[in-house]
């Protein structure tokens, strides 16, 4: 059975194009599961091993974090490489909910970038322990001191150097490893063979300071190392490594590793530094909730005796049906177990078992506890927990941020309609962040997702994998009402009819809520003396929310609003659910209109690198889309330019800014917050919705 200490679970994230699936590759490389190192946009044509999609491998950015094992020495690694693009950021999340630890991936020219603060809140959101790996120190104007120094500023990390470059740029040779004090070349096929000598001579000084540095940062999580920097002692390798993981796994430090993933240089420090200093599976504590005693917290162990606790963190559509990736918590699952989905109470027989390496599987018999492992024929959704049937427990799912853009699409024939339709509901399955609607004003069907590339993705593989041609509305974007002051209501619903008639009356008040509250809605029931029964308040409830998916403005969903009821009146006879539900939404009607309702667009955070030349026309370009700059960064030639855009009018920014920039700026952009539209606009939007209803009717 598997040593549970010599198991590590990690992925490799970072903004795009820092090198990750490149990294990946040299990992699979040195570790033998490749005999053979591809690269992301080779002229072999085959693609990076990681890189499974063809789609994928034409773009040559990642889509789908793909999974692999591999065994450095003694340690199995299950290794996830996850997407830098913000669009496939459910991906980061699904892949952090489940992982232990994390490399985040720095360019060394770039630095920290805007997709490298998103990926490090997502660490920091499931507490993930991490590594930097500053990569591209081959690269002209590369300077892996700027970026600790940005990791300290922009991230607010604790950076400490264990190793670093032994010459920069196109003279980069080999790396330091500051914990055991020498220097490591790699050479060979591949750079495969480590040699290890002393530590030039013009870099001695350079690096007893940055040991220095370490030992000191490494000396706040360890007495006995503490006691022998402040006498000045030298401590061994053993027992800095030793203080460095403590700091490490209390995410109160970050080691910092140097290198050329492309290069052939560091990758195998790295994988060191990945074995001693990450956590194990039982380093880690993983909570569930107990359905069984009012959703208890229960804190999991990792141990294949106890009962099963596994989670469903991705799905995906292979070869031979629906393949399920599951991180198993706690117990031991063997082929041809019965298990048990905790969302829906289905039992499940295991058929088949695997590992995953990227697109390849490998027959398994049994996992257990701290093992990713992926599983056919078992129908379920992404998120749901499984259990041996003992124990009723689920896991807190990832969270899932919301869409801002949407598109109408359609088949071009009638003929590809059931494969269009197999198709999305093949990826609202896999994918969090991809919605499907229906429009019953103008009968179309809707694809809501994180960002134009994220839903040309999914168009264009609707053409390839379903083989259907589709033809796509322009896009829109998804706007969002809400109110801006209390409003009260009371509202009486009387209805006479033969027999028995309806009657509700529910009294309250709707006040917006706090800007960072997490919920978009809230009901509180305050009714005192049972004016409304019991029985009635959960039909109140429900009319509420009804009421809320859709505001009178231009018909998008209402957000940030508390619905409290603390009056109202009954019928013995008239007086039903369905009376109180429908009086509910009338009220709700009747308060919006009086609380001063606006409408909220979705504001991006754009960030957009140019050469110095074209920072005025860039800045010019931003403001006539409505932006507001946040700050401007100059170095080497080149300016960051940073801001907040309203997505809305963003659409063919790509185009325009290669157009004056001649080619040569490139932006990335994310979703930030939603904000009142300008006064005019909305007034503007109102009148085009009552027109369209007009026109509707």
């Amino acid at each position: 059975m598997a040593d549970l200490s010599k198991i590590r679970n990690i992925g490799i994230s970072a903004h795009i194009d820092s090198g990750k699936t490149t990294l990946s590759e040299r990992i699979l490389y040195y570790t033998g599961k490749i005999h053979a190192i591809h690269e992301v946009r080779g002229k072999d044509g085959v693609g990076a091993k990681m890189d499974s999609m063809d789609l994928e491998r034409e773009k040559g950015i990642t889509i789908q974090s793909a999974a692999t094992y591999c065994m450095w020495g003694e340690f199995d690694i299950n290794l996830i490489d996850t997407p830098g693009h913000v669009d496939f950021t459910v991906e980061v999340e699904r892949a952090l909910r489940v992982l232990d630890g994390a490399v985040l991936v720095l360019c060394s020219v770039a630095g920290v970038q805007s997709q490298s603060i998103t990926v490090d809140r997502q660490m920091r959101r499931y507490s993930v322990p991490r590594l930097a790996f500053i990569n591209k120190c081959d690269r002209q104007g590369a300077n892996p001191d700027r970026v600790a120094d940005q990791l300290r500023e922009k991230l607010a990390h604790n950076p400490a150097f264990v190793t670093y470059p032994i010459g920069i740029e196109d003279k980069l040779e080999g790396v330091i490893n500051l914990i055991s004090m020498e220097a490591n070349y790699f050479d060979g096929e591949g750079g495969s063979n480590i040699r290890v000598e002393p530590i030039p001579a013009e870099l001695e000084g350079k690096a007893k300071e940055l040991r220095h540095r370490l030992v000191e940062v490494a000396a706040d999580y360890d007495d006995a190392l503490m006691e022998k920097f402040l006498s000045d002692e030298s401590p061994s390798a053993a027992e800095l490594t030793e203080a460095v993981r403590k700091g490490t796994l209390s995410m109160k430090m970050t080691p910092v590793f140097c290198g050329s993933a492309y290069k052939n240089k560091g990758v195998q420090t790295l994988l060191d530094g990945i074995t001693a200093l990450l956590p194990a599976p039982s380093d880690v504590k993983n909570e569930a909730l107990d359905q069984d005693h009012n959703e208890e917290k229960v804190t999991l162990v990792t141990d294949p005796a106890k009962d099963l606790v596994m989670l469903a963190f991705k799905l995906e559509d292979g070869r031979y049906g629906q393949l399920t990736y599951m991180r198993v918590y706690q117990g031991t699952l063997k082929k041809g177990d019965t298990i048990v989905n905790i969302a829906n109470g289905k039992k499940v027989k295991v058929p088949r078992l695997v590992r995953m390496h990227s697109d390849d599987m490998n027959e398994i018999d049994q996992a257990t506890a701290g093992d990713i492992v992926a599983m056919f024929g078992v129908d379920c959704a992404s998120g749901d927990t499984f259990t041996d049937g003992n124990v009723r427990y689920t896991m807190t799912s990832m969270f899932v941020p919301e869409p801002v853009i949407e598109l109408a699409v359609a088949p071009k024939d009638k003929a590809g309609l059931v494969s269009f339709s197999k198709a999305l509901n093949r990826f609202t399955k896999e994918d969090p962040t991809f919605r499907v609607m229906r429009d019953e004003e103008s009968h179309e069907t809707i694809i809501k997702g994180m960002g134009e590339l994220h839903l040309e993705i999914y168009i264009e593989r609707i053409k390839r994998e379903y083989n259907t041609e589709v033809t796509v509305g322009r896009p829109k974007v998804a706007f969002r009402e809400t109110i801006t002051q209390r409003s009260e209501f009371n509202y009486t619903h009387k209805k006479q009819t033969g027999g028995s008639g309806q009657f509700a009356r529910v009294g309250g008040f709707i006040e917006p809520l706090p800007g960072d509250a997490v919920e978009n809605y809230e009901f509180v029931d305050d009714i005192v003396g049972g004016v409304i029964p019991r029985e009635y308040i959960p039909a109140c409830d429900k009319g509420f929310k009804e009421a809320v998916i859709e505001g009178s403005l231009i018909g998008q969903p209402v957000v940030r609003v508390r619905v409290t009821i603390d009056d109202g009146a009954t019928h013995a006879v008239d007086s039903s659910e369905m009376a109180f539900k429908t009086a509910a939404i009338m009220a709700f009607r009747e308060a919006y209109s009086h609380a001063k309702p606006t409408i909220l667009e979705p504001i991006m955070k754009l960030e957009v690198s140019v050469p110095d030349e074209f920072q005025g026309t860039v800045i010019g370009q931003i403001n006539q889309r409505r932006g507001v700059i946040l700050g401007t960064d100059s170095d080497m030639g080149y300016v960051t330019v940073e801001s907040e855009v309203p997505l809305s009018e963003m659409f063919g920014y790509s185009t325009d800014l290669r157009s004056v920039t001649q080619g040569k700026g490139e932006f990335s952009m994310e979703f930030k917050k939603y904000q009142p539209v300008p006064r005019m606009i909305q007034e503007e939007m109102v009148k085009e919705h009552q027109k369209k209803r007009a026109e509707g009717k």
